[in-house]
């Protein structure tokens, strides 16, 4: 038997598992880790990032588009505390994420040596498994059991700690091998109980008003079209979450748009308010989705599907509960509510009401985006990015001023993964990194990072490494000089009492073409749709510094600040 190296190990189970990119930074306690990827022959594209939480941002953006695992890694000490925000927003996400961080030797610990600490509880709660090798022989089977549990059930993140001198140290070369499924989520989907499906069908049969609210789950199960297929037996209009934003087309007949307290608008609202049965699919029914609990009404009936028994019936008493694979759920659904259907009328007149309320929603955006007001009011930017964007562009949305706009206003007429924003944590600085990811999942699709200036602070070094790999993204900056979330709570609760909120404005154009960015400044409303049509266009990397209102004097389909 042939003897290999545990970093070789480490590479040939990636390898195994059939990743084809890594996304992360060097430190010594990696060095055997690295030298493996230099040496051996493995298909596997590393690429350096400035930060090792975006590495993980990366990462997650690359798992939630092409449907394999994304990989991080980082060294030890810092690279492991650093890396922890991607890890933690991929895993509350639901989104199979392995992060793996070299260590201190075996030998050395207790021994306060560099860098140490006790990555294992560090990870712990954070993360859906997660291991720190002890012995050589186990790292082929730590790989194995990271991504057997980060693509079954509810996908989530790992962690795999690699110490420095067990990657120096020898294993057989046999213990090499991978479960083919494992390298895509969800693998092994789980069916639901017959019965269960029997008692979801007899309630939404039962219903005269059922509503459909679908999450990020729908997407992940990639049940789109078991989705559309029953929300069109039952003439049952489809919202979303923030993260289930492409579970349907926006322009589908049946489609509603974003609920919710961050992208819903008093006519998405009016239709979940009508409903006199819920339908949750593949989300938590939290309280942004739920209007902080809001919405449904008191004494709606609620049928409730999710991979995770742990969120059926968390937060509404549910008259039936299925829990299993999105797809899997759909496809047992519409078999028996297509049998219980026959000569039954199914909610007249419910397209043309919800093509009355779109339009007037519609309406309402319009007049906005054609506003000469300066600074330029958002939905400006946002009209102009819809004409100049092709239909299958992929839009990263950092929490604040983009993520309601996007959510609330933006049409995605292609069904699938075409809007990523991090909602779980909601940390700022994600979009930049998250494009990169996106960028190298899907390199035929035009993507656009929309952020802040706040969040552009957290993340300009990795403009470094979009113009060194030239990536050709196009980056907005809704530049306005403010924590704006915090000032526009600080407005509504606080008796506009601002503390701490403010920061210099800085030229973000002038920082982009320092890195090699071809970039813009845009003060004049008149200049936004030119503009941005010749980002759009142009074939390298790009940034649109917008001067742009306030968030706390904005329309910003925002139905309650903290308070």
């Amino acid at each position: 038997m042939t003897g290999i190296t545990g970093a070789e190990a480490a590479v040939r189970m990636l390898q195994a598992h059939d990743v084809k990119h890594i996304f992360g930074l060097c430190g010594d306690t990696s060095l055997p880790f690295y030298d493996a990827l230099a040496r051996l022959d493995h298909g596997i594209e590393h690429v350096l990032t400035r930060d090792e939480r975006h590495a993980a941002y990366m990462a997650d953006a690359y798992a939630r588009i092409t449907g394999k695992p994304g990989v991080c890694e980082g060294p030890s000490g810092g690279g492991a505390t650093y890396i922890l925000p991607g890890v933690v927003e991929a895993n509350e996400s639901s989104v199979a994420l392995l992060a793996i961080t070299s260590d201190v030797p075996v030998t050395a610990r207790g021994r306060y040596p560099l860098t140490e600490l006790d990555q294992n509880r560090l990870f712990a709660p954070l993360t859906k498994w997660n291991a720190v090798a002890d012995h050589v022989d186990q790292i082929p089977d730590l790989f194995r059991k990271a991504f057997r549990a980060m693509t079954t059930g509810r996908p989530g993140a790992t962690h795999i700690g690699l110490p420095y001198d067990l990657q120096k140290q020898s294993l057989d070369a046999d213990r090499i091998w991978a479960q083919a499924q494992h390298s895509r989520f969800p693998a092994f989907r789980a069916g639901p109980d017959p019965d269960l499906v029997e008692a979801a069908a007899e309630a939404i049969l039962s219903a005269k008003r059922p509503v459909f609210i679908c999450g990020g789950g729908v997407i992940v199960s990639r049940a789109t079209a078991e989705l559309i297929a029953l929300a069109e037996a039952l003439d049952a209009p489809v919202a979303s979450t923030v993260s289930g934003h492409g579970a349907i087309p926006d322009d589908h007949p049946l489609a509603v748009g974003v609920v919710g307290a961050n992208g819903g608008v008093p006519e998405t609202r009016e239709v979940v308010q009508g409903a006199d049965l819920v339908v949750f699919i593949g989300c938590r029914a939290g309280s942004t989705t739920t209007e902080h609990g809001a919405a449904p009404a008191k004494g709606v009936r609620i049928v409730h599907i999710d991979i995770d028994p742990m969120v059926v019936g968390a937060n509404y008493a549910c008259e039936a509960g299925l829990v299993g694979d999105a797809r899997l759920c759909l496809s047992a659904l519409l078999a028996r509510i297509e049998g219980g259907l026959t000569d039954r009328s199914r909610g007249i007149g419910v397209r043309d009401h919800l093509k009355a309320l779109k339009a007037r929603k519609r309406a309402a955006f319009d007049r906005l985006a054609a506003s000469d007001e300066t600074p330029i009011r958002p939905e400006r930017v946002l009209a102009a990015l819809q004409a100049a964007l092709p239909a299958d562009a992929i839009v990263v949305a950092d929490p604040g001023t983009p993520c309601p706009y996007f959510s609330g206003h933006f049409q995605f007429n292609q069904a699938g993964r075409r809007f990523i924003t991090n909602r779980a944590h909601g940390a700022l600085g994600f979009s930049m990194a998250a494009a990169i990811g996106a960028w190298y999942a899907s390199p035929g699709s035009k993507i656009v990072a929309a952020m802040g200036d706040g969040s552009f602070g957290f993340a300009v070094g990795e403009l470094e490494t979009i113009v060194r790999k030239q990536i050709p993204v196009t980056l907005i900056v809704f530049s306005n000089a403010s924590y704006g979330w915090i000032k526009a709570s600080q407005k509504s609760g606080y008796g506009a009492r601002y503390f701490s909120v403010d920061f210099g404005r800085t030229d973000h154009a002038r920082i982009a073409e320092a890195y090699g960015l071809k970039a813009w400044t845009v003060e004049d409303p008149a200049e936004v749709e030119r503009t941005i049509r010749a980002a759009v266009a142009h074939d390298g990397p790009t940034l649109v510094n917008v001067i742009s209102q306030p968030l706390e004097e904005t329309a910003v389909p925002v139905s309650q600040w903290m308070g």
